[in-house]
C-alpha cells in the first residue's frame, strides 16, 4: 500500500503544495508504527537486525518510488480529470486492501470480535473528524 501512498502524495502536491505537505506529514507519522510492524516480526523470526531493517526500508522506499512513477506518468499532463482519476484509483486500491486483507486478518485473530468492530468504527470516526478539522 505504500506505492499508492506515494502516488497520492505526489498528485496532491501537484494540485496544492499545502495538501502535499499535509499528506506527507500524515503518512510520515503513520510510517513509524508501520515500520515497526514490518521490522519487529522479521527481527524475532530471524534474530537479524539487518534483515529487519532491509525489509522495513524496502517497504518504506516504495512511497518515493510511487511518487516518482507518478511524476514520470503525469507531471506534464495533469488535468482536473487526470487528478480525479488518479485519486479514485488510489482510493480504490486502499479500500480494496482494507476490505480484502486488513479486516479479514483482524477478524481471523479476533474471532469473538472483542476489538475489531470497535476499532474499524473508531478508525472511521478519526478519518471523518480529520476531514472536518482540515476543512476548518
Amino acid at each position: 500500500h505504500n506505492l499508492p501512498e506515494g502516488l497520492a502524495t505526489f498528485v496532491g502536491t501537484l494540485d496544492d503544495p499545502t495538501v502535499g505537505v499535509g499528506l506527507a506529514i500524515a503518512i510520515g507519522i503513520h510510517n513509524v508504527p508501520e515500520g515497526l510492524c514490518v521490522s519487529i516480526p522479521i527481527y524475532y523470526a530471524t534474530k537479524n537486525r539487518w534483515q529487519a531493517f532491509k525489509w522495513a526500508f524496502i517497504s518504506g522506499i516504495s512511497e518515493p518510488v510511487g511518487a516518482a512513477l507518478g511524476w514520470v506518468a503525469l507531471a506534464n499532463s495533469m488535468s482536473d480529470s487526470a487528478y480525479a482519476v488518479v485519486f479514485g484509483i488510489v482510493s480504490g486500491m486502499m479500500v480494496n486492501i482494507c476490505i480484502h486483507e486488513l479486516i479479514p486478518t483482524a477478524v481471523k485473530y479476533d474471532p469473538q470480535d472483542k476489538v475489531t468492530s470497535k476499532s474499524v468504527i473508531a478508525g472511521m470516526f478519526v478519518m471523518a473528524m480529520s476531514l472536518v478539522l482540515f476543512a476548518i
